[in-house]
C-alpha cells in the first residue's frame, strides 16, 4: 500500500492565482485508499476552460484541464488491479451522481504533471483503461468527440433531414467531422460561425460542412424539412443562438443545447422554460435513453453536461479508425511553458487568434518522457 504523504519531490502546473496564469511547482500527495495518481501524458484546453481564465465562469480549481490521456504512476489500496502503475487511462471528468468530482472544475484538473483522482472517482468507473496502441497525441479530442458523439445519440432518433450546427468552436467542427459517419451521407450538416476567421477555417478544411453560414445568414434562412439543431456555444451566447434556430426553422426540430447557459436562463421564444434544467436533466448519461423536454410551440429541447463511458470508447474507436480526419483541428501544440503564455492571451482577449493562426483546439504535452534516473520519486 502506498501512503497519502507528500512526494519527495513536486511537479509543474499551470496554475491560476490571483487573476494571473503562470506554471508553479505544486506539492505532489501520494494516493491513499481508493486513489490514484496519474501523469498528464497530453491535455486540451476546452472552451469551458477559456471562459474561466476570462472569469465567465467562477468554478474553484486552480488548475484547469479535462480533456486527456494520462497514465497511473501510484495506486492506493483497493483500487482494481486493471488500473496498477503504468495503465495508460483516459479520465471521464464528470460524475453522474456525485457534483463533488468535476475534474478540472471544483477539482485540480490535467494540467500538470500529477493529478490526484479521488476515490469517487475510481469506485464510479470515471478511469477508463485505453489500449496501448491508442495515439496519445490527439487526446485533446477525445473527450469532445463524445461530447458529439453524446449529441449525436441524442438526435439522430429524430431522423433530421439536415444537422444544423451553430458554433465553429472544437465541437462544432468536430460534429462537422463525425456526421457523416455517425448520422449518415444523406443528412445535410450546415455550420454557423460567429466569426469570419471561423468561416475562412471552415472554407479551408479537407472536411467542410455542406453549407456555411455566419450568424447574419442563419436569421435570413428558412430551414425545411425535420432538423436537428446542435448549439454549441459559449454560455453567453447559447439563448441568442437558440433564438436564430427557432426564427430559421419550422415546428420539426430538435435542439441540443450543448453550451453551457446562465443560471436561470430562458429563451423569449419559449417562456417559462428552464434552459438550465433542460442541460442539466442529462449528466454523465444518465437518464438513458435521454430526457426530451418537448415546449408548448412543439420545439424539443435536449441538453447535457458531461459525457457517458460509452461515449468515450465510442470517440477513442473513432479517432483509432480515422485519425487523419480529425488530426488538423489540433492547431497549435506546447509543452506546459508555451500553455501558460497561450492562456494568459486568451484570457486577455475576447479573439481566438494565437501566433497569427485562429486556434480550434491547443493540445498540451505535460509529461516529457525520462530516463530511469530522473524519474519522478511517485514513479519508482
Amino acid at each position: 500500500m502506498i501512503g497519502r504523504t507528500a512526494a519527495a519531490a513536486g511537479h509543474r502546473a499551470i496554475v491560476r492565482s490571483d487573476g494571473g496564469i503562470s506554471v508553479a511547482d505544486r506539492p505532489t500527495v501520494l494516493p491513499g485508499p481508493g486513489e490514484l495518481l496519474v501523469a498528464t501524458e497530453y491535455a486540451g484546453l476546452c472552451g469551458t476552460d477559456i471562459q474561466m481564465l476570462r472569469g465567465l465562469r467562477d468554478d474553484p480549481a486552480p488548475v484547469v484541464g479535462h480533456e486527456g490521456v494520462a497514465r497511473v504512476v501510484a495506486a492506493g489500496e483497493g483500487t482494481p488491479e486493471t488500473l496498477a502503475p503504468g495503465t495508460l487511462v483516459a479520465v471521464n471528468p464528470t460524475h453522474p451522481t456525485d457534483p463533488g468530482f468535476l475534474l478540472g472544475h471544483n477539482v485540480d484538473g490535467l494540467l500538470q504533471e500529477r493529478t490526484l483522482l479521488p476515490a469517487t472517482a475510481v469506485a464510479g468507473g470515471r478511469v477508463l483503461v485505453l489500449p496501448e496502441s491508442t495515439d496519445v497525441t490527439l487526446a485533446a479530442l477525445l473527450e469532445p468527440l463524445a461530447v458529439v458523439r453524446y449529441a449525436v445519440d441524442a438526435l439522430r432518433a429524430f431522423r433530421p433531414t439536415t444537422l444544423l450546427v451553430v458554433g465553429d468552436g472544437t465541437v462544432g467542427h468536430l460534429a462537422v467531422r463525425a456526421a457523416a459517419r455517425w448520422l449518415g451521407t444523406r443528412t445535410r450538416v450546415v455550420l454557423v460561425h460567429h466569426t469570419s476567421a471561423g468561416r475562412a477555417f471552415s472554407a479551408a478544411s479537407p472536411y467542410p460542412a455542406d453549407v456555411l453560414l455566419d450568424a447574419g445568414e442563419l436569421a435570413e434562412a428558412k430551414l425545411g424539412g425535420s432538423v436537428a439543431a446542435l448549439v454549441a456555444t459559449p454560455r453567453d451566447a447559447t439563448v441568442a443562438a437558440l433564438e436564430a434556430v427557432i426564427r430559421a426553422t419550422e415546428s420539426d426540430v430538435v435542439v441540443d443545447i450543448v453550451g453551457g447557459v446562465p443560471p436561470g436562463a430562458t429563451a423569449p421564444s419559449l417562456p417559462g422554460v428552464d434552459l438550465g434544467a433542460v442541460r442539466a436533466a442529462n449528466c454523465g448519461g444518465v437518464p438513458d435513453p435521454i430526457l426530451v423536454t418537448t415546449t408548448d410551440r412543439g420545439i424539443r429541447l435536449v441538453g447535457h453536461r458531461g459525457v457517458a463511458n460509452q461515449h468515450l470508447v465510442a470517440s477513442a474507436a473513432e479517432l483509432a479508425r480515422a485519425p487523419e480526419r480529425y488530426r488538423d483541428l489540433i492547431t497549435h501544440e506546447t509543452d506546459l511553458d508555451g500553455a501558460a503564455r497561450v492562456m494568459r492571451a486568451l484570457a486577455g482577449s475576447p479573439e481566438r487568434t494565437v501566433d497569427g493562426r485562429r486556434l480550434i483546439k491547443l493540445s498540451v504535452r505535460v509529461t516529457e518522457e525520462r530516463t530511469s534516473d530522473d524519474r519522478h520519486p511517485a514513479d519508482r
